[in-house]
């Protein structure tokens, strides 16, 4: 097809002329007059233009919250976006969560408030009874410098405790327009002046033969990190190959767990809490709500970012990844996959296909982060951690670090020193001291040398404390009853 094909809110838009690095942001504001969606940060961080974006899965078609300023149009192929005009509630009145903000006082400026509607709609479509702590989740892709949150997260409840949800334009139209985006499936080859191009595959194969057709295409499949490629650097990443609606399937059996490079960090998110949820609360610390409905765990593992979030935990739990090159396929340790910094074991026209990941047996899990703002915000060192301890004797431990070095790395030094030591303090202090021949980290905006050796050595600490069966507690509570 040469034509990009989706729904905005009740209008089917067909474009002809779309280049690859057209955000969904600029395209809303200026094409459309849409200018309820906002632009504050330009790089996926403060939720101001935040949109609703439907598209088609296996288990029909759902809604999530995602950010338009790195939203590329192309990747909106056969899907549903939903901007804040589009809200209506009975009979002419505000949509509930509308309501919600004004009863509470949720709004003061009223620059990010278009945003935290649009996050707090996508958390009242899912859940009709939210804990604090789902709210919490809910909003932390969204930043407010007026209100200090507390009356978004009343009104947060009492929309949801408004209910309505049944007669919600997007529940009673849902059979209709997943009928509509089905029949828009299909390839797509478009440009803008014949030169910015962009290509949506039909399906995995189709994406296996773009690949070897192309000189040096970019994949994109949930933008986050390429959307500021545009936005903050100007790249050209023409031509660009939108993959996001590709590779969605996961698979579980006795052995392993095998998950599709198209499938989002929401999409994982239940398996993660199933089969590790030692890990739970680190997955959900990965960007925001926003980002992480977008971005792909095959994304983050393929772009070889040395602070990537999800490598770490994988690596530490023993994962390998598939990579295909036309009809062939090779398996390899993800570990192995990141040589030096910006450079991977990919090869011209391969891309990544699948995420294999052993089944836990009977290993100690731990995943930690630290960065300057907790919730939505990269990571200055993240570590993953499996041990293994048979009669209190350590018999394999894989630990493995981001933001330490170049590339995700595994601590070869302190593996070594837990390696047949007794399980004990003294065992953990001996690898909090060898961590520091394992890397060289740089000083950066995140974090000094010293601070990332000092973190990465208290990650040790902290696994002891956490599995040492002590009476206090390592964590601090949250919320009564969360």
């Amino acid at each position: 097809m040469t034509e990009l094909r989706f729904l905005l809110n009740d209008t089917e838009i067909s474009l002809s002329e779309v280049g690859a690095s057209d955000t969904l942001l600029d395209f809303l504001r200026i094409s459309r007059r849409l200018t309820g969606t906002k632009e504050g940060c330009a790089e996926g961080d403060c939720g101001a233009c935040t949109v609703m974006v439907g598209r088609l899965t296996p288990v029909g078609l759902i809604y999530e919250p995602v950010n338009a300023c790195i939203r590329f149009v192309a990747s909106c192929h056969a899907c549903h976006v939903v901007t804040i005009e589009h809200l209506r509630g009975q009979d002419g009145k505000l949509h509930p969560v509308q309501q919600a903000m004004v009863d509470h006082h949720g709004s003061q400026c009223g620059f990010c408030t278009p945003g935290f509607v649009m996050a707090l709609y996508g958390l009242w479509m899912t859940n009709p009874d939210p804990t604090m702590t789902e709210v919490e989740t809910a909003l932390q892709g969204n930043l407010c410098r007026c209100t200090g949150y507390e009356p978004i997260v009343r009104a947060a409840f009492a929309a949801t405790r408004a209910g309505g949800q049944a007669a919600d334009a997007l529940n009673t139209e849902r059979e209709n327009v997943a009928s509509r985006l089905a029949g828009m499936r299909g390839r797509v080859d478009v440009a803008r002046d014949g030169r910015n191009r962009a290509i949506v595959p039909a399906d995995v194969d189709d994406l296996a033969e773009v690949m070897l057709a192309q000189d040096k295409p970019t994949l994109v499949a949930g933008a986050t990190d390429v959307g500021l490629w545009v936005t903050k650097f100007l790249r050209n990443i023409s031509p660009a190959v939108f993959i996001g609606h590709l590779m969605k399937d996961i698979a579980v059996d006795d052995q392993e767990i095998r998950i599709g490079a198209g499938v989002t960090y929401s999409e994982a998110a239940p398996v993660i809490a199933e089969h590790f949820p030692e890990v739970d609360s680190y997955w959900h610390r990965i960007g925001g709500w926003q980002v992480r409905n977008m971005g792909t765990v095959g994304g983050n593992i393929a772009n070889g970012s040395p602070i990537g979030e999800s490598p770490p935990l994988l690596i530490a739990l023993g994962a390998r990844i598939v990579l295909r090159r036309g009809a062939e396929r090779r398996e390899i340790p993800l570990e192995s996959y990141f040589i030096e910094y910006g450079k991977q074991d990919r090869k011209p026209g391969e891309f990544l296909e699948t995420i294999i990941i052993p089944r836990r047996g009977d290993a100690l899990i731990a995943a930690y982060k630290i960065s300057k703002r907790r919730d939505a915000d990269i990571s200055a060192v993240a570590a993953g951690f499996r041990i293994t301890v048979a009669h209190d004797i350590i018999t394999r431990a894989h630990v493995a670090f981001g933001g330490m070095a170049g590339i995700p790395k595994r601590a070869a030094h302190a593996e070594a020193a837990l390696v047949g030591a007794p399980f004990a303090r003294q065992s953990f202090e001996a690898a909090a001291r060898a961590v520091a021949e394992d890397f060289q980290p740089l000083s950066d905006w995140r974090a000094s040398a010293e601070y990332r050796r000092t973190v990465a050595a208290n990650f040790f600490r902290r696994f002891w404390l956490e599995h040492a069966g002590g009476a206090l507690p390592v964590r601090l509570p949250r919320a009564a009853g969360e």
